[in-house]
This record gives C-alpha cells, sequence and structure tokens, in this order.
C-alpha cells in the first residue's frame, strides 16, 4: 500500500515495551492512520473510535472483546474493531504489519 501527500508523524506509537510499534500518518482532508509492526505475543487494545485492521504482512489472531470465537488473518486481509471496544491480537511467530484506519 502506497499513500501519496501525506504527513508522517515522527515520533512512534510505542506499546508493551517496544513489542508494537506503529507511525501516524495524517491526511488531506484530517483522517489518520496508523502504520505499524507488532512482534510474537499476544497483546489487548482498547478503541475509542471504530477501526480497521489491515494486515499487510506475517499474521495473527484476533479476538473481539465480547465474541467467544478467535479468527486468523494474514496479508491482504482485514478485521473491523467496533467504537469503545478493543481486542486481543496474537502473532504466534515473526512479525505481523498492519495498516489501522480509524472509521467515521
Amino acid at each position: 500500500m502506497e499513500f501519496p501527500q501525506v504527513t508522517a508523524v515522527a515520533k512512534a506509537n510505542v506499546y508493551f515495551d517496544g513489542k508494537v510499534v506503529s507511525h501516524t500518518i495524517l491526511f488531506p482532508d484530517n483522517t489518520k492512520k496508523t502504520l505499524g509492526l507488532i512482534y510474537a505475543g499476544e497483546y489487548h487494545f482498547g478503541t475509542d473510535a471504530a477501526e480497521e485492521m489491515a494486515i499487510s504482512d506475517g499474521s495473527c489472531e484476533v479476538q473481539l472483546d465480547g465474541e467467544e470465537g478467535v479468527a486468523t488473518y494474514g496479508a491482504g486481509t482485514a478485521f473491523n474493531v467496533p467504537a469503545k471496544s478493543g481486542f486481543t491480537i496474537r502473532v504466534k511467530d515473526g512479525i505481523c504489519q498492519y495498516v489501522c484506519s480509524f472509521l467515521v
């Protein structure tokens, strides 16, 4: 994926002792996305806004808050997370890369 005519925020968003790292990109229409890496492990994230998480490389398992099932996502797939909720993401090995779009 490429995103022309954006502003990249140089300061990284660092979570879980550096095991999840992302950078924010800002679009001319005032929307934003984050581009990130998730190293092997299990992590829980809460959401304020609804999000679409598109996996660009690697794979992960995801369990949305309040759901019993776990789904696997690989490169070229995506999942949505409702606003004011959360999800647990597991990367078994390697690195999972993602693009998070904040939905309105």
